[in-house]
């Protein structure tokens, strides 16, 4: 089992959470057509994109000024049910509904929280090195790698070999053309990371970590900075991911997302191919290869597994 990584405190403030709130609500409402509701279209009598504040507070059943001073970021006191009335207004998904109660009604404890080392239970550790022939990791909050097993390692490349706060997907996605060149579907990959991270930043706008991951990605990317500006949402699911592997080719694998129950900030992540698969045959032949394929991985080197 690799080691896992120590986290360096960095430098910066948090995110500031009242424009995080006012530029998620005017950025779902830009994106609704009046006809999306069943409100009569005036055409090019309008001025701004998507919604008014006023149809959309007619919508939600609240007045134009309430919604108003809501958007300019002002969520103190606003209730549960005034939340879901906009939520519902506005078409927003689940994830997108948890977003919003996190910007508008922030927990007292985030600080403390978002200075929280995160350290993986041992039992865990163990589960990962019983995955045999099962690439499996566990990942936490801004998307950092904490723990993995070998087989991980051989299809996603040695994180051992890199330095800790390396350990990160959205610094892999964005800074590392390997990994651009590892996902068939790069685009996709990249947007999924962006709307996890936002939905971090949600949970956790007083974070100086994930600020400062922020600050960096949207200096030395500029497709991160356009998705980051999206204010698009989205929780860890289940899919298909389409790899291409410099030793065996194309993969084709199914992953799930299990949050562990002890510690919602953290998720087991499991890959694996349809049985009897050329997906399936090139994991085989990646199990079977060992630190060869190790080595191989995304351009990186040895693994301590």
């Amino acid at each position: 089992m690799d080691e896992q990584p120590a986290h360096v405190e960095e430098p910066g403030g948090g995110l500031d959470r009242r424009a995080e709130l006012s530029e998620f609500l005017r950025s779902r409402r830009a994106r609704l057509k009046p006809e999306d509701v069943g409100l009569p279209d005036y055409g090019r009598h309008r001025r701004v994109p998507g919604l008014r504040r006023e149809e959309l507070a007619q919508l939600a059943g609240v007045s134009v000024a309430y919604y108003t001073r809501l958007e300019q970021g002002n969520g103190r006191n606003v209730s549960a049910e005034v939340l879901d009335a906009i939520a519902r207004a506005l078409r927003l998904t689940g994830a997108e509904h948890a977003h919003l109660t996190h910007l508008a009604r922030p927990k007292q404890h985030k600080k403390k929280a978002a200075a929280r080392t995160q350290h993986v239970r041992g039992a865990l550790w163990q589960l990962l090195d019983t995955l045999d022939g099962v690439p499996a990791y566990i990942v936490g909050r801004r998307s950092d790698i904490l723990v993995w097993n070998r087989m991980a390692a051989a299809v996603f490349g040695d994180w051992a070999e890199m330095p800790a706060q390396e350990r990160n997907w959205a610094r892999l996605v964005f800074l590392r053309p390997e990994y651009r060149e590892l996902f068939v579907d790069w685009d996709q990959k990249a947007f999924d990371i962006v709307a996890f991270l936002r939905m971090d930043a949600g949970c956790h706008p007083d974070d100086p970590r994930l600020s400062a991951l922020v600050g960096e990605l949207s200096v030395k990317s500029s497709e991160f900075r356009l998705l980051w500006a999206t204010h698009d949402v989205k929780e860890k699911s289940h899919g298909v991911k389409r790899l291409r592997h410099p030793l065996v080719g194309d993969l084709s694998l199914s992953f799930e997302t299990f949050r562990l129950l002890d510690d919602a900030e953290q998720s087991l992540i499991t890959y694996h191919a349809e049985p009897g698969s050329p997906s399936a045959e090139g994991l085989r032949l990646l199990a079977s290869w060992g630190r060869d394929a190790t080595r191989a991985g995304t351009g990186s080197s040895t693994s301590s597994n």
